[in-house]
């Protein structure tokens, strides 16, 4: 019997370590789709060829695509779920319970095939469930053949047509879509509010419409001398024939395919030195004209300082688009709403085209994570408008700070954890994802250095681009770069919602050496830079690192001395630095002069004597 034990436990760790040791992979889609679109009623035929590669080391009995343009009809799920919310999205509101049929939106597959072979399948909402008639096996192909249809709901959130802003057409998330199979196994989530999650791949794609519509979005176009509108060789001229034109566009090694059409665009392109050409398409309105002239050469700048701060851009060409309801991300490309002041169109710019760098490269799960991607994208963006703008702001990032701490007070904060359409809060979610999010890595900084901070991001980057990182995927890269152990920090800030309280308790004189007496208050360990001014105007730091670091980071202020004290033991509610001199020789002590910890209480971080 002790035998038999014996035998079962070592086949069971044999197992477990085959497991741990399985090798990354991903799965691939190739899709072929050509679509007739009808701009006077919005509605459209299409076909889509998909070849799937099943990378994964499962067989797959079925499949899911995702349908979005469901959710933009009375009694969706983003339609109820808006009318529950306590603060529901202010594009959004009632307006989708409102939507007459021929407002609405829809998505619809008449015909799917396998390998030519008719599949069963079901809607539910925005995601269709199919059957296949043979399981892909590891490392297999498949091809499945389709028609569908459509109609483009009238704008509400960030698809449809005719918005606010007169533009006629955001085509986006406009596709059945093939839902993402991963090391967790599906993600088929309705579309409810969030953002999305794809399967990379190569898209080649084309698209039909009445000849005076001008296009741009994801892709590079193929035939440029037949379609003209901007896009053919300087100094030649396309002539139309027909009433129609037939755009086709190639996008390689991407998760989504975007676009946006205009009879009245204008579009201007912009090479920029050894990178992308830059498109931009706007409304020929007189009063937005030379903002969007503007904008060219500034995008070229946040293209350079982006593709220096996190890596090089990949790809040959990025759109900004005016469309939409604001700004959104897609591939290759950007659809923003063009009427703003100057730097807010700036702003934008910058906020979408990071995007470019952690959603549409990087590409991390939104409905799980989705402060990786729009907090990343937040703080790199704050950066780039400082510099670019030439705000000159020494901390740019305050008002993210004062964001986070307003949502850690105000009582309805939910982990980062929590799936995003969980949030019983907009606001929750909004401050959570976008404010939070940033002061993780602004934060970052202050736990491992700024410069080490600055090398995670470039070699976050390199390592895992093209391949949907996770939190832990970033904590390990940080890791390696400083040297130490960060779980604690990972854990802490996105699982919780335990705060950040540290405290100068008091100051005491004996013998003439001072004892300074620190007190932690919240339940999150943090270490601990103590900054004391003496009364000659000399100014020196003492450095707590908490005992769940096992290291140290480098002296933030080169030129200050520093003397690095005993690890801080996070168990341990206070802490004393006893210091050389006198009370009378001191004039000030401080937590944190640099304004980089997410201190939740800063009334009790100095002390002035």
């Amino acid at each position: 019997m002790i035998k038999k034990i014996a035998l079962v436990f070592l086949f069971g760790a044999f197992s477990a370590n085959a497991q741990n040791n399985t090798s990354y992979w991903q799965q691939h889609v190739d899709y072929v789709m050509k679509v007739d679109m009808n701009v006077e009623n919005f509605q459209y035929l299409g076909t889509q060829e998909l070849v799937y590669t099943n990378n994964s080391p499962d067989t797959l009995s079925k499949v899911f695509y995702h349908l979005y343009f469901n959710a933009f009809k009375p009694g969706s799920e983003m339609d109820i779920r808006s009318l529950n919310l306590p603060d529901p999205d202010p594009r959004v509101l009632d307006k989708i319970s409102k939507l007459t049929p021929e407002e609405s939106g829809y998505l619809m597959v008449s015909s799917l095939t396998q390998n030519k072979k008719p599949l069963t399948y079901k809607v539910e909402g925005t995601v269709l469930e199919v059957t296949l008639d043979k399981p892909i096996l590891p490392g297999e192909k498949t091809t499945f053949s389709m028609k569908f249809n459509g109609q483009v709901p009238k704008q509400i959130r960030r698809s449809g047509r005719n918005n606010k802003e007169g533009v006629a057409l955001s085509m986006t998330q406009w596709y059945p879509k093939i839902a993402e199979y991963d090391f967790e196994g599906w993600h088929a989530d309705p579309y409810i509010a969030r953002e999305f999650h794809g399967v990379w791949g190569d898209f080649d794609v084309t698209i039909n419409i009445d000849k005076d519509y001008v296009l741009g979005g994801s892709g590079y176009l193929q035939n440029p001398q037949e379609i003209g509108h901007g896009y053919e060789k300087p100094g030649t001229k396309v002539k139309h024939k027909g009433k129609t034109l037939s755009w086709h566009f190639k996008a390689p090694n991407v998760h989504d395919f975007a676009w946006a059409a205009d009879p009245e665009y204008i579009h201007d392109s912009v090479k920029v030195p050894n990178g992308p050409t830059l498109h931009f398409l706007y409304k020929d309105k007189k009063e937005i004209l030379d903002n969007w002239k503007d904008l060219q050469p500034k995008t070229v700048e946040l293209m350079n300082y982006f593709s220096e701060k996190i890596g090089k851009y990949p790809y040959d060409q990025y759109s900004v688009i005016q469309g939409g309801d604001g700004g959104m991300e897609y591939a290759m490309s950007t659809l923003i709403t063009g009427e703003r002041s100057f730097e807010s169109l700036v702003g934008v710019t910058a906020h979408e085209m990071a995007h470019s760098w952690f959603q549409h490269i990087l590409a991390t799960n939104e409905a799980k994570h989705e402060w990786m991607d729009e907090g990343f994208t937040s703080y790199i963006s704050t950066l780039a408008m400082n510099e670019v703008m030439k705000q000159n702001n020494p901390n740019s990032l305050k008002g993210m700070y004062k964001t986070y701490f307003q949502l850690a007070i105000s009582g309805v904060e939910q982990p980062q954890t929590t799936q995003a359409d969980r949030y019983a809060h907009n606001a929750a979610y909004g401050a959570s994802a976008y404010a939070k999010g940033a002061v993780f890595l602004s934060q970052l900084g202050y736990v491992i250095g700024e410069d080490n901070l600055a090398k995670t991001i470039r070699r976050y980057f390199d390592t895992w681009k093209f391949k949907h990182p996770t939190p832990n995927d970033f904590k390990r890269i940080a890791e390696k770069v400083s040297g130490l152990e960060l779980d604690w920090y990972l854990t802490d800030w996105t699982q919780t919602t335990n705060r950040i309280d540290y405290g100068i308790k008091e100051v005491i004189e004996e013998s003439g050496k001072t004892k300074v007496v620190l007190e932690r208050n919240g339940q999150m360990p943090m270490p601990i830079d103590l900054y004391v001014e003496y009364t000659d105007g000399t100014i020196e730091s003492f450095y707590m690192p908490i005992r769940l670091m096992r290291g140290e980071k480098e002296n933030p202020i080169s030129s200050m001395k520093r003397t690095v004290l005993a690890d801080w033991p996070w168990a341990n509610p206070t802490y004393t630095v006893e210091l050389d001199k006198p009370a009378a020789a001191i004039k000030s002590i401080s937590i944190d002069i640099m304004n980089l910890l997410a201190d939740v209480n800063p009334s009790n971080n100095s002390y002035t004597n």
